[in-house]
């Protein structure tokens, strides 16, 4: 297996983009910038660029890149990458600028970028470096680890960000931090069931959660039998593999007592049990334990910016197979809260084990709880694959949450909670169903 990603050394210089020693040199200009780029730089690529511009190749649309061979510069190239409007170059879009001079940068095969810090865009110098080494980090990730033979793989091994703003340096180092804890989850996400059971998700996520400042813990099956999570092992029976819960603590001295819980989803495979997935697309489940990836590397990341805040992480963990054994349809479990929950479809398998998982963030001490899931399919059909369903109490929790993820750069969608739906989760033989049907 070939490592997934790399994640390149980082240099901050104050120097002119002239004299970086690079294989290519990013230049970000907007689209309502032309003017002033052609001045700065026309003569460095011996014309080209307005040349360029007035045939109409490069408008400075995002993400568009013309490739230009330099004159007098150390670099042999220079990458002009267009921004679209500077009024809307925020961080999302510097992400994305960024990702895209790294798969450029890889696709000519070239390992050495350097990024000219000439454009502000909407954002502070410091934000908008961490922010640009992030994305290069994140554009050098690779899909093909399991190839047999690294076939075309090429990655980049050195970005230097060409700036004179003071804490650059500081700046650059959290967003390698950043892009490589984002990495590291897409890592886990595309590891097959083979390889990555629960047994194997629960050990790499502890390891590399595992910086100082957080401790690492993992039950097995006999623990979480103990602490009653029948929702959980309701789930995990139907598998030959057990399962895992995954606690992740960060109690830094002088935190304040109240403490952030972070629960993700950690099915490593999901053919749906019983209630079976179709077989066109089920290769997929092999990604259900995002949620629980992202949580993991998220208690890294912050540990590693020494956050001032009191955070437990809980992924439950397991496979939801159709054994002997399996959860049935009209089956009813007992959750480790004591309150009990007729099966209607075995494929709503994750609300269960995340049901167990929240109660334990709760039992240690979390007073604000997010959950983060691949759930469910519904979400896609409302809202499509670029953004989130958000559902939460109370209000302002909900939009602190919302802006958090803005700024991250996730989309995410507050949906409606009103009392009516919960009618629809009544069971008359428990206290709930773990399905209210598809409306809503």
């Amino acid at each position: 297996m070939h490592a997934p990603y790399e994640v390149p050394r980082i240099a901050v210089r104050d120097t002119a983009p002239a004299a970086v020693d690079a294989d290519l040199v990013i230049v970000p200009i907007a689209q309502d910038q032309l003017t002033h780029a052609v001045a700065a730089f026309d003569d460095a690529v011996g014309g080209e660029l307005s040349s360029a511009i007035d045939r109409g190749e490069f408008k400075g649309k995002a993400c568009e890149t013309c490739v230009l061979a330099s004159r007098g510069w150390k670099a042999p190239r220079v990458v002009f990458i267009g921004g679209g409007a500077r009024a809307s170059i925020d961080a999302e879009r510097f992400r994305r600028l960024a990702a895209t001079s790294a798969y450029l940068s890889r696709q000519f095969r070239r390992g050495r970028v350097a990024w000219a810090d000439v454009e502000p865009g909407t954002l502070s110098a410091a934000a908008r470096i961490e922010i640009v080494v992030e994305g290069l980090t994140l554009g050098n990730f690779d899909n093909g680890a399991h190839k047999s033979k690294p076939d075309g793989r090429f990655l980049i091994t050195d970005a230097t960000i060409i700036s004179n703003e003071p804490g650059s340096a500081g700046a650059a180092s959290t967003g390698s931090m950043f892009g490589e804890s984002v990495n590291a989850a897409r890592a886990l996400v595309n590891e097959p069931g083979n390889h990555l059971t629960p047994t194997v998700f629960a050990d790499r996520a502890a390891a590399f959660a595992s910086v100082p400042g957080v401790a690492a813990e993992i039950l097995d099956e006999r623990r979480i039998k103990e602490l009653g999570m029948g929702l959980l092992l309701g789930v995990a029976r139907g598998s030959a593999e057990p399962p895992k819960l995954l606690v992740l603590r960060y109690e830094p001295a002088g935190a304040p007592k109240a403490t952030l819980g972070l629960v993700g989803k950690g099915i490593t495979f999901d053919t749906g049990g019983i209630s079976i997935k179709p077989a066109d697309g089920m290769e997929r489940m092999k990604d259900d334990m995002a949620g629980g990836a992202a949580v993991a590397c998220a208690m890294h990341a912050i540990a590693r910016l020494g956050a001032p805040i009191r955070v437990i992480g809980i992924v439950p963990t397991t496979e939801n197979m159709p054994g002997g054994k399996a959860m049935k349809p009209g089956d009813i479990l007992k959750s480790a809260d004591g309150k009990t929950v007729e099966v209607l479809n075995t494929d709503a398998e994750g609300r269960l084990i995340l049901g167990d998982g929240l109660w334990y963030a709760r039992k240690l001490g979390a007073t604000h709880l997010v959950d983060v899931a691949t759930l469910t399919g519904a979400i896609v059909v409302a809202l499509g694959k670029w953004t989130s369903g958000l559902f939460g109490t109370p209000p302002w929790w909900v939009d602190r949450v919302r802006r958090v993820a803005d700024r991250a750069g996730e989309r995410v969608w507050p949906l409606p909670m009103p009392e009516d739906y919960f009618d629809q989760l009544k069971s008359e033989i428990a206290d709930f169903t773990n399905t209210g049907g598809r409306p809503a």
